[in-house]
């Protein structure tokens, strides 16, 4: 198992931990011992369950377990996840989002399903090199994202969950033919001012998706209506050059001279070692929700891109910052045979965690 660093140090290395090992005997025999747990290893089992996932199951659980019960086992973990002890954390409910994350993560020590993961195809029109982010998402401590490209959208994906937005669901989104042009350095410490310009983009955003929308029913009542199919495919052609001329500005954005950087005022940041200079930003949306996944909604944000190797995204409605570092952990035979394997594989993950 890969953990995250220690919160907020989203640049420092990923921790590994074994979970389960086999010993391969003679005839095809195996022995399956689980490793979780503080009493060494014990008497596990493993199942190919089909193509590309199998199941473990510890048939020990007993090893699991601490002599002072749950709360040694919370304090154990609170060390080993957060390196920290209770003690240290002072805001109640930051002390209430732990507590959940490891009742949420410690009901499943004993019996775990594992799914084969794509790392997302490149291409040379990406902003930066797709792959695995660790990211700070406040009280949550880090989480890992999986940043993919599709064509104008940048798509965020949570790896790991916590419990308000589980794994598998789309944290944020990149608007990449909506660039942001930020203000000067000392009008950017304004939230207000920032906001502004975040909501116009939003109401601009807004009025070309039902501008789009009203142009496609007008297409398909035309093609219903025409004998010919002449005026539909002028249609398309129309819409494909404006298409290619907004791929081409966001093309010729894409790597501008580095501009000042500073977090507005009122901003939360767990890391306030952020850059202080970024490259690019642009419109974007982010996922909230409520404990256990309610309520879900998109909200406006800013995705901000400082170098090859770091982001970060402001939420607008909660005003908080998360900052992203690449994970640079060479993972072999994990690239996707195609971009619809890959497509296929993100769809399959949200809808295990819806």
């Amino acid at each position: 198992m890969y953990l995250p660093p220690h919160d907020p140090h989203v640049d420092d290395p990923m921790r590994f931990k074994p979970l389960f090992r086999i010993h391969l005997m003679e005839r095809k025999c195996a022995t399956v011992e689980c490793m979780y747990g503080h009493k060494g290893p014990h008497n596990g089992h493993i199942q190919i369950v089909k193509k590309d996932e199998f199941s473990t199951k510890c048939n020990q659980t007993d090893h699991h377990r601490m002599s002072g019960g749950r709360q040694e086992e919370f304090r154990t973990w609170l060390r080993e996840e957060w390196g920290r002890t209770l003690e240290d954390i002072f805001h109640e409910h930051m002390q209430e989002l732990i507590l959940m994350k490891f009742i949420y993560t410690s009901q499943y020590d004993n019996c775990l399903t594992y799914r084969r993961i794509y790392l997302p195809p490149s291409s040379p029109d990406d902003l930066i090199q797709p792959g695995l982010f660790k990211g700070t998402y406040g009280s949550h401590g880090l989480e890992i994202v999986m940043l993919s490209f599709h064509g104008k959208k940048g798509k965020g994906t949570k790896i790991t969950g916590d419990p308000n937005i589980p794994a598998g669901q789309q944290t944020v989104e990149i608007d990449l033919a909506h660039p942001l042009q930020l203000p000067d350095i000392e009008n950017l410490r304004d939230f207000s001012e920032l906001s502004r310009i975040v909501l116009e983009v939003q109401e601009q955003v807004r009025r070309e998706e039902q501008e789009r929308e009203q142009r496609q029913e007008e297409e398909e009542h035309s093609q219903q209506a025409a004998s010919q199919p002449a005026s539909p495919l002028g249609g398309e052609g129309a819409e494909g050059e404006e298409t290619a001329a907004g791929a081409e500005g966001t093309t010729q954005d894409k790597a501008p001279a580095s501009q000042p950087f500073v977090l507005p005022m009122g901003v939360i940041s767990r890391n306030e070692d952020y850059p202080r200079t970024c490259r690019i930003c642009f419109y974007g949306t982010g996922l909230i929700a409520g404990h256990g996944f309610t309520s879900p909604e998109r909200t406006p944000g800013v995705f901000v891109l400082f170098d090859d190797d770091r982001f970060g995204f402001i939420w607008l409605e909660l005003k908080s910052f998360s900052l992203y570092s690449r994970i640079k952990v060479s993972f072999q035979n994990a690239q996707a045979p195609s971009r619809e394997a890959f497509d296929e594989m993100l769809k399959n993950i949200q809808s295990l965690a819806t």
